[in-house]
């Protein structure tokens, strides 16, 4: 399975209102340095409606810059829709990050 295959499994699996990092996605896929090749792979999101990729911040919780399937705004838009509370672009990563149990 290839680098962005594990990284499109993994966010899967990323609840409904959760968020996780870009770095928490490529430390559970086993390959903690390529927080950078986990964005990529989300910016090239091959199934924007199956795979959440709105669902993956920086490591302060802040949403992406330049997301891939509408900007900033649609990203905070499909939080809020999820009940995820985004404030002046960023989330509280205490309240809404999912760890896996």
């Amino acid at each position: 399975m290839t680098l962005f295959e594990r990284v499109y499994e993994y966010v899967k699996r990323v609840p409904r209102g959760k968020v996780v990092t870009y770095g928490q996605v490529a430390f559970a896929i086993g390959a903690p340095r390529c927080a950078r090749q986990v964005g990529w792979a989300l910016h090239v999101n091959p199934q924007p409606g199956v795979i959440p990729c709105h669902r993956v911040v920086n490591r302060e919780g802040r949403l992406a810059p330049a997301f891939a399937f509408g900007g900033t705004d649609a990203q905070a838009q499909l939080l809020m829709q999820e009940g995820v509370v985004v404030e002046n672009g960023y989330v509280d990563l205490a309240v809404y990050q999912y760890r896996e149990e």
